[in-house]
């Protein structure tokens, strides 16, 4: 577990190659789901530059709109020591970003799938933010 000062936020990266879907619906299930001194990010190395149309679907139907997100490259994050950063499952094409402690998820990428496999991932997300959540939260 990653502990800091008490005042000191705890920073957490959700990294992909386009941080177009996977890495989107982890942050924004991070910002519904968090909070207190956890701030959440997403990027990724190859930015698409829009959010995947299946993910916002999806997401939608759980009351999460996504059409204010924007699919971003590791340059557009703010200059912070990353406390923990997720890889969403993408191998060697996730970025490799500096932090206290790195995560790997194996989760596959709907993208071009059933809006079936866009809710299953959808979900496995879910659980595995819940669970880095409880964690860091200890």
């Amino acid at each position: 577990m990653v502990q800091g000062p008490s005042s000191q936020p705890i920073n957490i990266l959700f990294v992909c190659r386009e941080n177009a879907c996977r890495s989107q619906i982890a942050e924004a299930f991070a910002r519904v789901h968090g909070g207190g001194r956890l701030m959440f990010f997403s990027a990724g190395s190859q930015p698409r530059g829009s959010v995947d149309g299946g993910a916002q679907v999806v997401m939608q139907e759980r009351g999460i709109a996504l059409d204010a997100h924007r699919s971003k490259g590791l340059n557009n994050l703010p200059s912070l020591a990353w406390d923990v950063v997720v890889g969403m499952g993408c191998g060697d094409a996730c970025p490799h970003v500096r932090a206290k402690q790195r995560i790997e998820w194996d989760i596959p990428d709907p993208s071009g799938a059933p809006l079936a496999t866009y809710r299953t991932v959808r979900d496995l997300i879910e659980e595995h933010v819940k669970s880095l959540i409880k964690q860091l939260s200890a």
